[in-house]
């Protein structure tokens, strides 16, 4: 009886298929790495808090009046309503 040929590691196209995944997330790690180093992260203001406060107001002032006012009006009991206009 003879012993069926061995061929080399590298002759396997599963073995490289396998290979594959991990080789695909080293590289794309040295990518994210040189992307981080390559662009810093922006400066953050000093008084980040209180701009923040300052937009929150804006916001509140301007976008959430029409939502405030539909709310009140649907909490409003009928009996504190204006008669209706005939």
């Amino acid at each position: 009886m003879t012993s069926p040929k061995c061929e080399p590691w590298w002759q396997f196209p599963l073995l490289w298929m396998v290979m594959a995944g991990p080789a695909v997330v080293i590289v794309a790690s040295f990518v994210t790495l040189w992307l981080a180093l390559r662009t810093p992260d922006p400066v953050v203001a000093p008084d980040y808090y209180r701009q923040g406060l300052e937009i929150n107001k804006q916001l509140v002032e301007k976008k959430l009046m029409p939502a405030l006012a539909g709310r009140n009006h649907a909490a409003t009991p009928d009996a504190d309503l204006p008669a209706p206009k005939r």
